[in-house]
């Protein structure tokens, strides 16, 4: 028909929303803000981080002498160092030619690492309290004078348990930096004390005179500042050893750099492994001849005839 148009319609009903819908739509949609949100912020983190190649190297100084234990505390300590980038592993033996079972053992970990014969002075042996480890560090540092130009110095007990945190507080270290250290003597810490972030004074079990009366794995040293002081050693005196090192080093206690959030976290832990007596001798039973146990026995420590 002319003229005339036809006009279509749709009638649509309103869809009805109830209160507790629209909450549910709101809390979804702000939990989605959330995600992206933390998304954001975590490529924003992943951004910011170094590229392993550009990281300052850790060189780790670990002394170790031949005993039970040696090789499952290397091992145990290995296996965290695994799990950190850009590390030198410098592993100080007390003991005047190399030890087999450690060699072995440091090329089977894949890190990078030197093994170094660091025996104590016969003058020493005598002592009634033996400084222990001072030798071994020593020979450390010396390397790290004639091989390193930049990175930092840790002393690495092999019977201590570390978490991989520690490592990068430190990584940064301009001159001495320092922290917290768990179950340390009775007083369970040793720590330097600070109150808003100023120095204070220091906390431990033993202060015995001593400027810095720290543990030996609660401070790491540059090696740039390492190699402003070539006079600073470590001194062969029992219980003294951390404080007449940095002594040497010609730092105050104002002047040190405190990590681990302003010393309020505990990253390292003075563990101490259970002593083990040599095993016994009945293994060398002939009836153990051509088995697998005269291959195991040469990793063991027996007990004298």
């Amino acid at each position: 028909m002319a003229g005339y148009t036809h006009h279509s319609s749709q009638h649509t009903q309103a869809q009805y929303i109830s209160p507790r819908d629209t909450l549910r739509g709101l809390v979804k949609e702000t939990v989605r803000e959330e995600i992206r949100g933390w998304e954001a912020r975590v490529r924003r983190r992943e951004g910011e981080k170094e590229h392993p190649s550009t990281l300052p190297t850790i060189y780790i100084i670990t002394p170790t002498y031949r005993r039970l234990e040696q090789i499952p505390e290397l091992t145990r300590l290995a296996q965290t160092l695994m799990n950190v980038p850009r590390i030198h592993w410098l592993v100080a033996d007390d003991a005047e030619v190399p030890n087999p079972a450690v060699v072995d053992y440091l090329a089977s970990t894949g890190l990078s690492y030197n093994y170094l014969n660091s025996p104590m002075p016969k003058k020493f042996e005598k002592q009634p309290t033996k400084p222990k480890g001072v030798a071994n560090r020593n020979a450390g540092m010396d390397w790290v004078r004639q091989h390193a130009t930049e990175g930092v110095v840790y002393f690495a007990d092999d019977d201590n348990t570390y978490d991989i945190r520690i490592f990068e507080e430190m990584r940064h270290t301009q001159r001495v930096s320092m922290w917290p250290v768990g179950l340390v003597t009775e007083a369970g810490l040793s720590t330097p004390v600070l109150s808003e972030g100023h120095f204070k004074g220091w906390y431990d079990g033993w202060i015995g005179g001593r400027k810095f009366p720290v543990d030996m794995a609660g401070f790491a040293v540059s090696v740039q500042y390492l190699k402003q002081m070539p006079g600073a050693k470590m001194p062969f005196v029992a219980g003294y050893e951390e404080d007449g090192f940095l002594k040497s080093l010609k730092i105050k206690p104002e002047e040190i750099e405190f990590k681990a959030d302003g010393c309020t976290k505990v990253y390292v832990w003075h563990t101490q492994t259970k002593k083990n007596k040599p095993s016994k001798r009945t293994l060398l039973d002939t009836k153990y001849d051509a088995t697998n146990l005269r291959v195991l026995q040469e990793s063991m420590m027996l007990a004298p005839a």
